[in-house]
């Protein structure tokens, strides 16, 4: 059987590839607006970021999507965003075993 070919995606904070499942997707859209895109459907300017809570914290500090979007995010998006990320690497360790 053919293998399936696995979209890797860059980390913006740290520029490592990664398999697009491990990673969650942060989108600007036309009006501005800077939100987590779960479904990575969403349209609009795209970046992704690992699921990793120390990444999240790091892109906090050097407030990352403000520089990748040009546009300025108050601090509240990157708490939403580490509460999140946080959130999903425990689901992925408690539910993947692989």
């Amino acid at each position: 059987m053919k293998q399936r070919k696995i979209p890797m995606r860059k980390d913006i904070v740290t520029g490592e590839m990664a398999p697009k499942k491990q990673l969650v997707r942060v989108v600007r859209n036309q009006a501005q607006e800077v939100s987590l895109d779960p479904t990575g459907k969403q349209s609009g300017r795209g970046a992704y970021i690992s699921l990793n809570v120390d990444v999240a914290k790091k892109a906090k500090k050097e407030r990352t999507f403000d520089h990748v979007f040009g546009v300025k995010i108050d601090d509240q998006f990157y708490d939403d965003l580490i509460a999140y990320v946080d959130h999903q690497q425990a689901r992925r360790e408690l539910f993947d075993h692989d």
